[in-house]
């Protein structure tokens, strides 16, 4: 990816409202001693070999972010901000006046450009548990002598689809088309629920899965270079939905444009840990559990910090 041997980036996704949750579910305590999601991301990181993280945060939480998560790290890994906002669009485009939701998981990417600066960076979602195996092969994946190409080399960690379901709600994934280790392609599928899963794919049509597909959760390993691409493909999304109060740009989605445009190769990496997360608050009581074995079983301290 890069012959900077540097420790990687790892950028959270923190900007999100967490409409279905009732609030910034980011910042809701889970473990025993108050620890949030992911506080139990930046430990697994860490210890993995990450060293810089950027919290990709709305502006006006900042103080409240930064008293309830970012100072605890102030002896720890390095902490930097990059602020998500509606009216960071590239030249020639503004927001309308009545949008109020963020402009999606690929935006948030590209609004970290200057604070990733040219460092290779993995992203993840703030509010999603991943396991310390998935930062150990982040890491891996960096330091591996990538073939010289002119495509940018990526990877993604997928999770099986029947293990990131809710039982409360639907829920949104990219469906992954997997061939020899290699992502060929991403596409996103709303309403997924049910045994079997069931949910509507990107031509809008419902349709059945079988729960053993492997999808993204935004767990992603990049190099800077990337960040161009965002930006042409972010141009493209605000000249059919500039207008628009809710649509989204998908990081996803952006990476299998890119796949299709053949600007990328894009390594396709299994989680071998179980994901945890809390679409809803519904979902919170067994993450806690979980959590809480975890930390009976030794895999994390408590208190974590």
């Amino acid at each position: 990816m890069t012959s900077n041997r540097d420790a990687p980036t790892l950028l959270l996704l923190a900007a999100g409202m967490g409409s279905r949750y009732g609030g910034p579910k980011q910042m809701d305590s889970i473990g025993p001693n108050g620890e949030t999601l992911m506080d139990y991301s930046i430990f697994d990181a860490y210890r993995a070999g990450f060293k810089r993280v950027v919290f990709l945060i709305r502006e006006e939480i900042r103080d409240a972010f930064e008293e309830k998560v970012g100072a605890k790290y102030s002896h720890g890994i390095k902490v930097e901000y990059a602020y998500q906002k509606l009216d960071d669009l590239p030249s020639g485009f503004a927001c309308p006046e009545e949008r109020i939701r963020p402009w999606g998981t690929g935006h948030a990417v590209w609004a970290a450009r200057s604070v990733i600066g040219n460092h290779s960076f993995a992203v993840i979602n703030a509010d999603d548990y991943y396991g310390k195996e998935t930062f150990l092969r982040l890491i891996e994946f960096f330091s591996e002598d990538k073939p010289a190409k002119e495509r940018i080399n990526c990877a993604m960690i997928g999770f099986m689809l029947d293990q990131t379901l809710s039982e409360h709600g639907s829920v949104s994934r990219g469906i992954c088309s997997i061939k020899n280790g290699f992502l060929e392609k991403v596409e996103e599928w709303t309403q997924i629920q049910g045994h079997p899963p069931a949910g509507v794919n990107a031509a809008g049509k419902n349709k059945v899965l079988t729960g053993k597909e492997m999808v993204s959760m935004n767990v992603w390993a990049f190099s800077p270079e990337i960040f161009s691409l965002l930006e042409s493909d972010f141009r493209l999304f605000l000249q059919v939905f500039g207008e628009s109060s809710k649509e989204e740009f998908f990081l996803p989605s952006a990476v299998d444009s890119w796949i299709r445009n053949k600007s990328v190769v894009a390594h396709a990496l299994q989680a071998t840990c179980s994901w945890m997360g809390v679409t809803y608050k519904e979902d919170r009581p067994q993450v806690v559990e979980s959590i809480r074995r975890l930390v009976s079983e030794g895999i994390y301290p408590s208190p974590l910090l």
